[in-house]
């Protein structure tokens, strides 16, 4: 399912808006320097007409040396930067600002789709995931460690800190986590926390949950019309700089769904893409439901992540009704 030319539209439009927004305050900056700073703007003035003027000679037949050109605007140049910081302002004040400085809001480097872009096709394509939705609800700022006690909240706070040092490392250090335990104890929140994190440092990431993603591949593998529709989105579940499959388990599984995970968290693995993997089976269920192959990539590649504790979700849900009836 490739982009439309409307989507395609849509999100050159918004990487535009961006520019236009930094130009305007980037020129906003330029006028309180020039107001505020005495010299400054005579100083810019300077170098453009020693330039025009040294262009001129030159059109008129002269012959000049461009050195002493460079040497003098270097001057001009060193002068503006020393007015700037003694006003107190920082040295690149007047420099131009990019949410994406690797692409400068372009949305490409060179000929290639920046990773800023290839996220933008991913959240245009997997809207219905809802990863945009539920990243706004849960991100480690909101994460609280009060419904745990004793060794449930040891391991609470060993996978809060396993998790925000995968995002921390991301970038350098291949790693794959997978939480598992009791009904409730976060699992899912601390994945999608790790998300949030990586989507606002422009990586891209595909949520899928467990049922989804083997429907999914049900669709692509026995369904012709459904296989041309979904041909890019099976390619980014191996390409996607993080994949989510979130509550394993819940799906029906057979011997498809045992080949076609196998495949995926293999392929994921020689590609050195990081997934995560949630689920409230036991490694004793884990290993009775999948294949001795699977069980053996997950306990060897991925960082085993166990929770434990009451059911945070119904804690939540009880006390909102309390709430409610004291009101």
């Amino acid at each position: 399912m490739a982009l439309t030319n409307a989507q395609y539209d849509a999100i050159m439009h918004e990487y535009e808006e961006r520019r236009s927004l930094h130009r305007q305050e980037l020129e906003d900056r330029q006028r309180y320097v020039y107001d505020n700073v005495p010299g400054y703007k005579e100083l810019e003035d300077a170098i453009a007409t020693t330039s025009v003027n040294f262009g001129k000679r030159l059109l008129s037949g002269e012959r000049l040396d461009r050195s002493a050109l460079k040497k003098e605007i270097a001057e001009l140049s060193r002068q503006k930067l020393t007015l700037l910081t003694e006003a107190g302002f920082s040295s690149d004040y007047l420099d131009m600002g990019y949410t994406c400085q690797d692409c400068q809001d372009t949305g490409y480097i060179g000929n290639e789709k920046c990773h800023c872009f290839k996220q933008k096709i991913i959240e245009a394509l997997y809207d219905k995931s809802n990863l945009k939705i539920m990243t706004k609800s849960a991100n480690f700022k909101l994460l609280t460690d009060k419904y745990y006690t004793g060794e449930d909240l040891k391991r609470f706070q060993g996978a809060v800190r396993t998790s925000e040092d995968f995002v921390k490392n991301f970038n350098s250090d291949y790693q794959n986590l997978f939480f598992y335990g009791t009904v409730g104890t976060g699992k899912s929140f601390l994945s999608i926390c790790v998300a949030n994190e990586l989507l606002k440092k422009g990586h891209s990431v595909i949520y899928f949950s467990s049922l989804g993603l083997f429907t999914m591949l049900s669709e692509y593998a026995f369904d012709y019309k459904a296989k041309q529709e979904l041909h890019d989105i099976y390619e980014d579940l191996y390409n996607c700089e993080l994949l989510i499959i979130d509550d394993l388990g819940t799906e029906r599984v057979n011997s498809f769904v045992l080949s076609e995970f196998f495949s995926c968290i293999n392929e994921r693995d020689i590609r050195k893409k990081s997934t995560i993997i949630t689920t409230n089976l036991s490694l004793e269920d884990l290993q009775a439901i999948y294949s001795d192959r699977i069980v053996s990539r997950i306990v060897s590649n991925y960082k085993l992540l166990k929770l434990t504790g009451p059911d945070i979700r119904k804690l939540k849900k009880i006390a909102k009704k309390e709430s409610e009836d004291l009101q």
